[in-house]
């Protein structure tokens, strides 16, 4: 019997198998779930991922993280009919821009950013699981733009699945409020919360802290908090670095992030055994993984609207599964650093600590208008128009370059057209969105704004719910 355990990150509630790891989304006391032990590749075995169609790479990493739990034949059927909804014909496209310098495209999906890779299996496992456990699930989400109309495409029209996404009013591109809120499906419901993505985050984090409602109304979560989520990033960071040479060569990459969740699926695989030369993360001005790589503290400031919108976040759900990491993996000593975050919104790291982790991150910050000059410049020498949180990307790869001769991976995380003012301010062109979603701004919309409180929110899902 294989059954991988995962176990959580604050040490207090029970390890669990995949199964029960994909619907309970946050642990119960509050942690995240990691792998108890990492799934190890050896170099013959990354030589022989070369020439994979994406699908089968992605069934070779995830499986020994799923276990028993989706049989080899099922788990094929799964992924083969979640990556069959992208455009390319490659699934993710890798562009070469220049030198050492690559674009990893994740945005060939349904909704046309990077969450899509990911939230297309999770969307298929939660139905197959769900099925065959003959249960019924309320997942509840913050999106700070692109998670919340990934999720939604992935869960709609899902017999066993209401979902609930909120989003922080005003503060999302106008494409991504329309891809949300225009979905007409009976079990989408979409909430716009009067406050930042971190409001959102932490109402969430409420809902799932609250037990007797979790249990009543069997809450899951689709955010990079769900370990499913992580899992299936990480198979495009082997993707990648196989196409470029691995294991024989390594490989860096440059993530544009936020929540961090993307950039430690980077960190998972190299866990695993591919060699990753460094992991460069972009940060726009809400700048606080860029700071902490820079002096070894956390600290929370303002949210700041960008241009950028989805990296637009002050409390980095994922980092807590570095941290794990950087206490040694003593749940208590994770728990204790959070708790006291939460209270004075400030940690440090200890010298040790923050060596280690800049063994292997680097970090920097970009305002909206170095941004938009990023764009202007890759548009002028390549003819590439990025959105844009990939040209973070590309700026953090040219301000922390890998050695010569190391290719650099810039994960392109949206399409150009889900941000078309920023694109259009940096270089006069308004990039268009693909056919089929010509009208998404003109389809009739269906939303709930509501106040940041946790009280009106659990009465409207369960309003929502009785009905």
């Amino acid at each position: 019997m294989n059954n991988p355990k995962y176990i959580s990150t604050r040490g207090q509630a029970p390890a669990l198998g995949f199964e029960d790891v994909l619907l309970a989304g946050l642990a119960r006391d509050g942690g995240l779930y990691v792998p108890e032990t990492w799934p190890q590749f050896s170099a013959d075995d990354i030589r022989a991922m070369k020439g994979l169609s994406y699908s089968a790479l992605a069934q070779k990493i995830m499986a020994p993280f799923i276990g028993d739990a989706i049989p080899a034949a099922d788990l094929k059927a799964l992924v083969e009919d979640a990556y069959a909804t992208f455009e390319a014909p490659d699934v993710l496209p890798l562009k070469k821009i220049g030198g050492d310098e690559y674009l990893l495209e994740l945005f060939h999906g349904p909704t046309l950013a990077f969450k899509d890779v990911a939230m297309q299996v999770l969307g298929r496992f939660f139905d197959y699981v769900l099925k065959k456990r003959g249960q019924r699930i309320t997942i509840v989400g913050a999106t700070s733009g692109d998670t919340g109309s990934a999720a939604i495409e992935a869960c709609r029209d899902k017999d066993a699945i209401d979902i609930f996404m909120l989003h922080p009013k005003g503060r999302v591109s106008p494409v991504q409020e329309a891809q949300m809120t225009t979905v007409q499906a009976a079990n989408v419901h979409n909430i716009a919360i009067e406050g930042t993505f971190d409001d959102c985050q932490d109402r969430v984090k409420d809902l799932f802290n609250d037990q007797a409602f979790r249990d009543r109304f069997h809450l899951s979560a689709v955010n990079s908090i769900n370990w499913a989520r992580v899992m299936a990033q990480i198979v495009y960071y082997f993707w990648a670095a196989v196409k470029l040479g691995a294991p024989d060569r390594a490989v860096a990459f440059s993530v544009p992030t936020g929540n961090f969740g993307n950039v430690f699926a980077g960190y998972a695989a190299m866990q695993m055994g591919l060699p990753v030369a460094k992991l460069v993360v972009g940060s726009n001005s809400n700048d606080i993984l860029a700071r902490f790589f820079a002096s070894g503290a956390m600290e929370m400031a303002d949210v700041v609207p960008t241009i950028s919108p989805s990296m637009d976040i002050q409390v980095s759900s994922n980092f807590e599964r570095l941290l794990f990491d950087l206490v040694d993996r003593d749940g208590a000593a994770c728990a204790e650093v959070l708790t006291g975050f939460r209270k004075t919104g400030r940690f440090n790291v200890t010298d040790d600590q923050l060596a280690r982790a800049r063994t292997v991150f680097a970090g920097a910050r970009f305002d909206d208008a170095r941004t938009k000059e990023i764009i202007r410049e890759v548009h002028a020498a390549t003819g590439e128009l990025l959105d844009p949180h990939t040209a973070v990307g590309v700026g953090a790869a040219r301000e922390n370059p890998a050695d010569a001769g190391t290719p650099m991976v810039i994960l392109a995380t949206a399409h150009p057209a889900k941000f078309p003012d920023a694109v259009e301010e940096a270089t006069g062109l308004r990039p268009a969105l693909p056919a089929g979603l010509t009208d998404l701004l003109d389809r009739p919309r269906r939303c709930q704004s509501l106040a940041n409180d946790l009280d009106q929110l659990k009465r409207h899902i369960e309003t929502t719910l009785a009905s």
